[in-house]
């Protein structure tokens, strides 16, 4: 298996030279020879919020130093927890005499290390006095719950408690409040996560794991640790109907409770697919009773460049509401993140494109036809000649139609220009639409009327886009069609220029639409739209 070049001028240099960038975008943060980052305007008074880890999951930690946040984070190497000194200097660094709260993830040499740390900070040394310390034990990971050993890993609740534990202290909060704050958050915070591919540790010549294509990893850890559970890739609704059945037990949530909810960005999937897990999970959660009140979608806590993300459920009351919604300067931390969670599902108005009233129209569903068994098709070329999304267009304005489509020639015209406008969109879904607009109407008008209406719609089309022959578009068949029908010639002359107009694309740059962009590279291939359109006039010739 293959893995992504970085940008990084070496292996071994990723941690520093990128952590160098971070500091140099931060707002408030400053680099201490000790080897910790503190705020640059330090807290003077009430209780410090400190934590730490490996490298590789930005932006926790170092992004989330701020007010209301953290007051220090202590940075390993990639993957690797931070040393004992690091974390009591950073400790002794920020004290402001009344005491400091450390939020450890539960992964065995950051629980040491935190550990040693307190004790060498609980006596004096020269002239810094003891400093007073807390802990917070973060083991939310319900992937791990039932081995051996430690336990539940301590993964995205992290952010959680590390939030509400900032928010405590600015509050003013003593020691023992912030700490105990910090706990009951993480007591019944429940996560998991999964993933497509794994993630490739800087030096590695190999991912940290094999996942087959087509397999999702399920229970797999922030830094790359394989999960015990590989099953085939299925709907998000199915995974998120999976996740929440490991999830929510723990959390002791049930029918009127109110909720936390964080999909976390592992590093590698987009936007819109958090937000499909999101809501999904609050669909799930309404159907239990159980009122997502808060969220946080994003990257918060990445495990480099893995292709997953995890689910983390989190019970909330009054209190935690407060801390969760009080201002954070912490650059990592997203606006969005204090906003309540009201979730109005999606209804948009769908055309009325339906084809299912009068007699069978034969030539349309053959045309209509062929488009739905050749999406891969489609897609294929147009990833060779364009952007890839042609496939997808054309499954969107003519999939959901079932065959045979039924009604004259002008009315399926119609559905069909209707259901390109709407359904399609793009590029695509204005051109076909508007031929297939001025095609009907001339149907509509005339049943004769195809070679009138082929003209129409060629000169619409012209007018739309501006595009010529040559210039690698559907023009290219249509033109010649419509030149063979003006002439005299049946809708089988139309076809086989159209056809012949299609095989000149591949010879051919193109100068309009996405494939533009491309010049050379393009020559060889047909292009997909010129095609379809091909498809449309050697249907009508059968149908003749």
């Amino acid at each position: 298996m293959t893995h992504r070049a970085r940008f990084e001028n070496s292996a071994g240099s990723l941690f520093t030279d990128g952590l160098r960038g971070v500091l140099a975008a931060h707002p408030d943060a400053a680099w201490h020879d000790a080897g910790f980052v503190a705020r640059r305007t330090p807290r003077t008074s009430g209780v410090a919020v400190v934590s730490g880890g490996g490298s590789g999951h930005e932006p926790m930690h170092v992004g989330l130093i701020g007010a209301g946040l953290l007051d220090a984070a202590c940075p390993g190497l990639i993957f690797t927890s931070p040393n004992a000194v690091q974390v009591a200097a950073a400790t002794r660094a920020v004290d402001t005499g009344a005491g400091v709260v450390h939020v450890v993830k539960n992964y065995t040499g950051d629980v040491m290390n935190f550990a040693v740390a307190r004790r060498l900070v609980g006596v004096p040394d020269g002239d810094a006095p003891a400093v007073a310390t807390e802990v917070v034990l973060v083991d939310d990971d319900v992937a791990t719950e039932d081995t051996a050993g430690p336990g539940r890993r301590g993964t995205a609740a992290t952010v959680v408690v590390e939030k509400v534990c900032g928010a405590a202290a600015d509050r003013g909060l003593s020691l023992a409040e912030v700490a105990a704050v910090g706990r009951r958050t993480a007591s019944r915070a429940r996560s998991m996560a999964v993933s497509f591919s794994a993630c490739t540790v800087p030096g590695a010549d190999a991912p940290s794991f094999d996942l087959p294509d087509g397999q999702m990893a399920f229970g797999v850890g922030i830094h790359g640790e394989r999960a015990r559970d590989e099953r085939a890739a299925t709907a998000a609704e199915e995974i998120v109907t999976d996740l929440l059945a490991r999830i929510l037990p723990g959390t002791g949530l049930g029918s009127g409770d109110r909720a936390l909810v964080v999909v976390n960005n592992l590093g590698a999937v987009t936007d819109l697919e958090t937000g499909v897990l999101f809501a999904e999970a609050v669909k799930q959660l309404a159907e239990r009773g159980i009122e997502v009140t808060r969220s946080l979608v994003g990257r918060v806590v990445t495990a480099l460049d893995m292709a997953g993300a995890s689910l983390t459920v989190i019970p909330l009351d009054d209190e935690l509401v407060a801390l969760w919604d009080a201002p954070t300067s912490a650059p990592g931390w997203p606006n969005t993140a204090t906003a309540p969670s009201n979730l109005d599902p999606l209804a948009p108005a769908r055309p009325d494109d339906s084809a299912d009233r009068g007699e069978p129209n034969v030539w349309l569903s053959d045309f209509v036809g062929r488009v739905q068994r050749s999406v891969d098709e489609l897609t294929d070329l147009d990833r060779k000649a364009g952007d890839g999304d042609f496939g997808t267009n054309m499954a969107a304005a003519l999939g959901h139609f079932p065959l045979p489509l039924r009604g004259t020639d002008g009315e399926v015209l119609e559905t069909i220009a209707t259901s390109y406008l709407v359904r399609a969109g793009g590029t695509s879904g204005a051109v076909f639409g508007t031929f297939f607009t001025e095609l009907g109407r001339a149907l509509q008008a005339d049943g004769a009327g195809f070679a009138r209406g082929v003209r129409a719609g060629l000169d619409a089309v012209v007018d739309l886009g501006g595009a010529r022959v040559g210039d690698k578009t559907v023009v290219d068949a249509l033109s010649p069609a419509a030149d063979a029908l003006d002439g005299g010639g049946s809708r089988a002359d139309a076809a086989a220029a159209a056809a012949q107009g299609v095989a000149a694309t591949a010879d051919s740059a193109a100068s309009r639409g996405r494939a533009s962009y491309l010049g050379d590279a393009v020559r060889g291939v047909p292009d997909p739209g010129a095609l379809v359109m091909s498809w449309l006039f050697e249907a009508a010739a059968n149908g003749e």
